[in-house]
């Protein structure tokens, strides 16, 4: 299974966990930091098309922003997943592969009786909802809760859990409504 990790973080450099779980990935595993490659949002389309092309498992790696993703993954998204290739009557080139969304949202109140209110899967349904578009199976995603404030030992676990995780033979897909 190839499996390519697409890292959209402004400043990996700077970012202490999703620096760690990009660096804790076994070698077999392609990691792309994606700002370092489009600092100017100008995006390679037929590269980066390429790259899904030869990929089994697709995984979107960012912290979230304001219930969201930073602003280069929506303009990877504009750009990449084009009609024709990633969806449409012909759009079929991603049919099949497997994306997981490894997000890290700062705080570790998401949940409805916490002060988001929210579950984190329920805010990535945009990212779902694009998955079932583009024929991807959407696998449950890897998320690290408290980025800000995770401390070095909770946080060498999850960087360990996160590289057993994307080698798994077998991940869970998620229906619709999951």
């Amino acid at each position: 299974m190839k499996t390519v990790v697409l890292v959209f973080h402004p400043d990996l450099n700077t970012s202490r966990v999703n620096r760690a779980l990009a660096a804790g990935l076994p070698a077999e595993i392609e990691v792309r930091d994606m700002y370092q490659l489009y600092p100017d949002f100008k995006i390679d389309v037929a590269q980066e098309q390429a790259v899904l092309a030869d990929a089994d498992r697709i995984v979107l790696q960012f912290p979230m922003y304001w219930y969201s993703s930073p602003a280069l993954l929506k303009q990877w998204e504009d750009d990449v997943l084009e009609y024709g290739w990633a969806y449409g009557s012909k759009g079929d080139a991603l049919h099949g592969k497997e994306l997981v969304i490894a997000v890290s949202p700062g705080a570790d109140n998401y949940d409805r009786d916490k002060f988001a209110k929210y579950h984190v899967t329920e805010l990535l349904r945009p990212f779902q909802a694009t998955s079932r578009l583009i024929g991807t199976k959407f696998v449950k995603p890897f998320i690290t809760v408290g980025a800000s404030t995770i401390g070095k030992e909770q946080l060498e676990q999850q960087v360990q859990a996160y590289a057993t995780y994307l080698t798994q033979a077998t991940l869970p897909v998620l229906g619709d409504f999951e």
